[in-house]
């Protein structure tokens, strides 16, 4: 009689081990938070909207938070008819529409006498009972009826030159789901400056040739007609120059000609200490000064605009008037506003009179005196309207010779 065989089976090592493993754990967060703005909003000629009616405000321009769009409302003669016109009301209205936009506000009448104290009604900074307040729909506001009283208001540092200035704040609340990132990729910044830069020093493919102080700079066509008018005129336009083995470029030095090209093709400002050997705020303001004017002849609206940023954070008394002549040569009107203020400075203004600088001034842009002189007339008697203040800063245009230090 032969033998029975009888299978008998047995649970593997891993099927008995994912029975008996934890299943996996997968996590989310609610975060919720406020999405901020702020906006100042001035009423002159208080004095003027006494008597427009109870009900009857007058409202800021609309402005964004969070999506939506705001407005302030002042009642001169106050919002309720049972107040009559005792109060003042003031309010923040949602000027979009929304419906349930949960929000903390805060309404600011600000203090003008220098002191800080400001009248606050705030949400923001303590313990809510029931949370941010709520507007249900379009028009909907928070605010006061009897915000300020009126009489305390007209003797009050809160009103100056027949002026209120009014902060608010809004917090619009947002909320969101975070979950798990399966995955992040790193993006490698862009690198495209530097490999122009390297074409550059390498001087390969090059097809023009630049003389400028004695040296000369090897230079490519299309990089430079790409990034200024003038060369692509120059190069390539009706009027192009026929030999472009060696274009001589006047009045400009040779380290301002080599860093106008590094910016041209790495679109950044080189190292001045790099390019001058000294490193302070007076090399720094001198380059910016030479290459400003570059930037101008060859119309590179980026780097002028750079040089622009520079020069107005180094003002200086010895600089200044050097910086105003260049500012009125070449149209930077914002620049010119800003030496303006400082040289009409009491403590500033003798100073740059005895420099060198100023009197160049005087001879290469006799206007500018003028309006300096506006200019001081208006920030120290306050006697020039608003009008006379857009004519100074848009002075009209002495050309003279420009303002050359040697780097």
């Amino acid at each position: 009689m032969g033998k029975v065989f009888r299978e008998t089976s047995k649970p593997s090592s891993s099927s008995s081990c994912s029975a008996s493993a934890s299943p996996p754990t997968t996590t989310s967060t609610s975060v919720t938070e406020t999405v901020n703005g702020t906006h100042e909003f001035k009423i002159t000629g208080y004095s003027l909207s006494k008597g427009l009616g109870i009900g009857k405000y007058m409202a800021s321009d609309t402005f964004n938070v969070g999506g939506y769009s705001w407005a302030i409302y002042f009642y001169p003669d106050g919002k309720s008819v049972e107040d009559n016109a005792a109060y003042v009301s003031l309010f923040i209205a949602l000027a979009s529409e929304g419906t349930d936009v949960r929000a903390l506000f805060e309404l600011t009448l600000m203090d003008q006498s220098g002191r800080g104290r400001h009248k606050v009604h705030t949400h923001f900074g303590r313990t809510l009972e029931s949370g941010p307040y709520t507007l249900k729909y379009r028009g909907s506001m928070w605010g006061y009826k009897r915000f300020f009283k009126r009489s305390a208001l007209e003797t009050s540092d809160y009103l100056k030159d027949d002026c209120l200035s009014v902060q608010c704040i809004v917090g619009v609340v947002k909320s969101r789901t975070e979950g798990p990132k399966i995955y992040s990729i790193a993006v490698p910044p862009s690198n495209v400056g530097q490999q122009l830069g390297m074409l550059l020093e390498s001087g390969k493919g090059t097809d023009v040739n630049f003389e400028v102080d004695g040296e000369t700079f090897a230079a490519h066509k299309l990089v430079l007609a790409a990034r200024s008018p003038v060369f692509r005129a120059q190069l390539f336009g009706p009027m192009k120059d026929q030999n472009t083995q060696c274009i001589k470029v006047e009045d400009i030095e040779a380290p301002v000609f080599k860093a106008l090209l590094q910016f041209i093709y790495q679109d950044s400002l080189p190292d001045i200490e790099e390019f001058t050997g000294l490193n302070s705020k007076l090399s720094s303001t001198l380059m910016a000064q030479h290459l400003l004017a570059a930037a101008d002849r060859y119309g590179l609206e980026r780097l002028r605009s750079l040089c622009e940023a520079i020069l107005c954070e180094h003002v200086a008394i010895n600089t200044v008037a050097t910086t105003l002549a260049l500012a009125e040569q070449h149209h930077c009107f914002q620049l010119k506003a800003v030496c303006l203020k400082f040289v009409s400075m009491p403590e500033n203004l003798g100073a740059v009179m005895e420099t060198d600088g100023f009197e160049y001034l005087k001879q290469s842009c006799p206007s500018v005196l003028t309006d300096l002189l506006q200019y001081v007339a208006s920030e120290h008697h306050s006697t020039v309207s608003r009008h006379g203040n857009e004519s100074i800063l848009d002075g009209g245009d002495i050309t003279g010779r420009r303002v050359k230090q040697r780097l």
